[in-house]
């Protein structure tokens, strides 16, 4: 953890927009800390994103899912602390070429950027551990990558049926050391809202 005390609280309503990159070149310089957030196209990631911030039009939501074909950065209010909205998977109307260029980029982000302190899976409780996140989490374990799992759209089940989901997700990942935070998410009711933003800041303040 960070010793100075004079920096100030990390903020997560502070998030604004930075920059975007297609290519890790294009990215920030690599030092300070980021957090990544990924997820099939779909899943609620832009409105998890907006609603840990605060702020709605932060991230693009869009009726066209898996429109966002650019890693977009936030800043906050502490220096080179910074929020990272990965392109969604699962989007339909890009040509294969166009979509394997953007998966090697994306690659190049995960595989060599030195200040990432962890992933923030998110995932539609309702359909949880697409071969999509299965295989982030695999990335993870071997990368030994610190991750977290947004089980997003909570308000869309009963509370029985989405703690019999969590159950579920739980069993299927336990044998996964990478899975540090396994959260239900509501970007509707605010479900898991703090106890994102307490994660979130734990992995920020993490020094190299």
């Amino acid at each position: 953890m960070s010793s100075d005390l004079t920096q100030k609280s990390l903020s997560f309503n502070s998030a604004r927009f930075l920059i975007s990159a297609s290519r890790l070149e294009e990215c920030p310089p690599d030092h300070g800390s980021e957090v990544a957030f990924a997820g099939r196209s779909n899943a609620g990631k832009s409105s998890a994103i907006n609603c840990i911030t605060t702020n709605g039009k932060l991230a693009r939501t869009s009726k066209t899912p898996g429109r966002t074909r650019l890693i977009n950065f936030f800043s906050l209010n502490r220096e080179n602390c910074r929020m990272v909205d990965l392109p969604g998977y699962g989007y339909a109307k890009v040509s294969r070429d166009m979509k394997d260029d953007w998966q090697k980029h994306l690659g190049h982000y995960l595989n060599d950027r030195r200040c990432l302190r962890g992933l923030v899976l998110v995932m539609d409780i309702r359909h949880p551990l697409t071969d999509f996140d299965q295989m982030m989490v695999e990335w993870c374990e071997h990368n030994n990558l610190p991750l977290m799992i947004l089980a997003t759209k909570a308000d869309k089940l009963k509370f029985g049926q989405a703690k019999t989901a969590m159950m579920g997700i739980a069993k299927k990942l336990e044998e996964f050391q990478c899975v540090e935070h396994l959260i239900m998410f509501s970007a509707t009711s605010k479900r898991g809202v703090e106890e994102c933003r307490e994660a979130l800041t734990a992995w920020l303040e993490t020094e190299d």
